[in-house]
């Protein structure tokens, strides 16, 4: 949980402005010419922006609508000496924002809103009952002897918590449910009319029906379901879903609809499609995916050059716009995978079988089709709806051993995928692409959901020739619809920003500090720096511990109807065009796409569209956190087993209390309390080492130390160590 981020102001860079971007560069210009006028295409000329006329002019619009500047003659636009902002304290001229809170652990909250620049705290009296994730207005004001103004919530339009895990038991009159996980919330009562058959000390799933400002105003809910042999395990993971704003069910409504699509495969859809069900296909996946959405399709052209496919399941043709199964997709806009189980963004009925590009079975996809040459040159590309039939289902494992012996099924078509692969990935990071990858770890459950071992993924070229292919056709489709008209076609770009500069300043000392030199003067030096860096921490321990501290100065990746590029790629166009199964801006894209093909020209409301792609990058967000949530529970309920057992790690963090050590193996993170250690040590006002207040021995960031584990809290998610001595 955060306490603040510092805002910093971004510089203007030769490359689109996101619209929060563009109104803060607007709204400084403006001050700084508060006498002259000027239209859109002057402004893009002078601040020699990237962005469109039209997406210039509408933040013009939306300037003057708010009274930051006023309109002239023209379509010209002037500063409005009337607004009021102080530009020293950063104070904004609108003074109600639509936010998501973020609580913090002192009971405050800050709002986070894409129309302003920095978070803004809300003090506990001003929260009017809202939560964490609550999207909610707030009110704000410069609050006399506070340099930066604060704000008040003045409604909680959406709620993130809706229903609730917990025990129900009887007390006297009254009826109470303690949730399983929640933080929020202590006890919800259940009034009689309300229990559906509940009795004291079952497993309950319940709506809140009414919200308590305080633990003077009581939570109020009705019982949805009884739960009949829940463990600890179910339990906890349906929490964390539910603690992150997934329903576990989908509505009646959405099932029946479901349950009506035809399965069949027509002669007259497929009289409208490319048929490419003679071509050699095959889909690759982990061996535990039920719902295959990808799939790669080879041919040798006459000429000598390949035909490359890359199909995938064609969701929208089954998802009807505006459909009671359309509108739960949007909502939910991601599939959510946790350590032992996936809640998925459509019915299973859906994403494992009528969507799933299972093998031996016709399927309609949606294709982008490429014309390559053996040196991974793309010599012509297609765009359209397909059919086809897959000819086999590769594991990654199985995928791999064509590549490694040169034997089996489809070796040769695998093999020359993988030498088109490598030459595509060679071209992506000489054009600026970074090369950071985090490791995942891996659980080995047992029947019950228990984790009985863990492993850290192993990426190979398996794994990345899926990859390299899936970003051709997302880098493709967004660049065909971007230049392909003069006017704008509004469509859903994956964005992702240049890194934070005050992070990058930060991070930069951190890792001189241990004697790695980062150079941040451009775009092309900063990603330069990070590829070195991982190189460089392939053979270097210490510097290995920089990787995820390097990934935290990113710019979180997002959806917008406004490009900006996405700079970890080092592509000026992205789009997700290649999981619709699993993610609804794929939905949007294939959309979009069909109706901008062949000549045609269709442009969708892109303010309506711009707030799906906020909504879409919120799911998005809460699903990351649900799966780091499941992986944390995971670990520490391995290590429970593993008390008084030793293990290597990493000393990952400091804090006054103590410093936090990461197992090699099994990545989990706990902590060694300074009272443990034969002598009182001092955090250094850099974070990176501990010293021994009388022996004077230090204990550094990125140390190899040895340690024992002697205890875990699994509801709290955490593990205690002991430092061993080294023999």
């Amino acid at each position: 949980m955060k306490h603040k981020r510092q805002g910093s102001r971004r510089r203007v860079q030769k490359s689109s402005l996101s619209r929060k971007h563009l109104i803060i560069e607007l709204s400084k210009f403006f001050a700084d010419n508060k006498r002259k006028y000027y239209n859109a295409r002057s402004i893009i000329s002078k601040l020699d922006l990237k962005n469109s006329k039209d997406s210039v002019q509408n933040a013009l619009e939306y300037m003057c609508q708010d009274k930051w500047i006023m309109a002239g003659s023209d379509n010209k636009f002037t500063w409005n000496n009337n607004n009021s902002m102080d530009r020293s304290h950063k104070v904004h001229p609108k003074k109600s924002f639509t936010g998501k809170v973020d609580m913090t652990r002192t009971g405050a909250g800050y709002i986070v809103s894409d129309d302003y620049e920095e978070d803004i705290f809300v003090h506990p009296k001003n929260l009017k009952g809202a939560m964490n994730n609550d999207i909610v207005r707030v009110e704000m004001s410069m609050i006399p002897g506070k340099r930066k103004p604060e704000g008040k919530i003045t409604e909680i339009i959406t709620r993130a918590l809706s229903q609730v895990l917990g025990t129900i038991k009887n007390s006297g009159n009254v009826w109470i449910v303690y949730p399983v996980s929640t933080e929020e919330i202590n006890e919800i009562q259940i009034k009689d009319k309300n229990l559906n058959g509940a009795e004291d000390g079952d497993h309950v799933l319940l709506e809140i029906t009414k919200w308590g400002k305080n633990q003077h105003k009581p939570f109020y809910g009705r019982i949805l379901e009884v739960l009949e042999n829940q463990s600890d395990n179910d339990m906890a993971m349906q929490s964390i879903l539910l603690d992150n704003g997934f329903e576990l069910h989908f509505p009646q409504e959405v099932m029946d609809e479901a349950a009506a699509i035809s399965r069949e495969i027509t002669d007259s859809e497929i009289a409208r499609r490319r048929d490419m069900r003679d071509t050699t296909t095959f889909t690759i996946d982990p061996e535990t995916a039920k719902d295959f959405d990808d799939a790669l399709s080879f041919k040798v052209l006459e000429n000598g050059n390949y035909e490359i496919g890359v199909h995938i399941a064609d969701v929208a043709h089954y998802l009807e716009e505006d459909s009671a199964l359309d509108k739960e997709a949007l909502k939910r806009s991601t599939s959510v995978y946790l350590v032992d189980r996936v809640l998925p963004m459509l019915p299973e009925e859906l994403s494992n079988d009528l969507c799933s590009l299972n093998p031996h079975e016709d399927k309609y996809t949606f294709s982008a089709v490429f014309e390559m040459k053996k040196n991974g040159k793309v010599k012509s590309e297609w765009f359209g709806r397909t059919v086809i039939h897959s000819d086999r289902r590769f594991t990654y494992e199985e995928a791999q051993e064509r590549l490694d012996t040169k034997e089996g099924d489809f070796q040769e078509e695998l093999n020359i995928l993988n030498k088109i692969h490598h030459k595509l990935r060679e071209a992506r990071y000489k054009d600026g692409s970074i090369s950071f990858e985090s490791e995942e770890v891996r659980f080995i459950l047992d029947e019950d959901g228990k984790p009985i071992d863990t492993y850290v993924k192993e990426r190979k070229d398996a794994h990345m020739l899926v990859e390299d292919f899936m970003l051709l056709a997302n880098r493709s489709v967004a660049k065909y619809i971007s230049k392909k008209d003069k006017i704008e076609i509004p469509f859903v770009y994956r964005i992702h920003d240049e890194p934070n500069p005050d992070k990058l300043v930060d991070f930069a000392l951190f890792a001189k500090a241990l004697g790695y030199k980062m150079h941040i003067d451009t775009p092309k030096q900063i990603a330069e720096s990070f590829n070195a860096l991982a190189e460089a921490a392939k053979v270097n321990e210490q510097l290995k511990m920089l990787e995820p501290l390097a990934i935290r100065t990113m710019s979180k990746a997002a959806y917008s109807s406004e490009n900006i590029g996405h700079y970890g790629l080092g592509f000026e166009f992205y789009s997700h065009f290649t999981s619709p199964i699993r993610r609804y801006s794929d939905v949007l894209t294939h959309r979009i796409l069909f109706k901008n093909l062949e000549g045609n020209t269709k442009r969708v409301d892109k303010e309506a569209l711009e707030q799906k792609c906020k909504h879409i990058s919120s799911q998005e967000r809460n699903a990351t956190q649900a799966e780091r949530e499941s992986i944390k529970y995971k670990q520490v309920e391995y290590m429970a087993d593993q008390i008084g057992n030793t293990f290597e790690g990493r000393i990952s963090g400091m804090i006054e209390k103590g410093i936090f050590v990461e197992l090699v193996d099994s990545k989990a993170e706990g902590l060694i309390k300074f009272s443990t250690l034969p002598e009182n040590y001092t955090v250094a006002d850099s974070r990176l080492k501990a010293i021994g207040n009388r022996s004077g021995d230090e204990i550094k960031m990125g140390d190899r130390v040895k340690v024992k584990v002697l205890g875990t809290d699994i509801a709290n998610r955490l593990i205690d160590f002991e430092l061993l001595e080294e023999e």
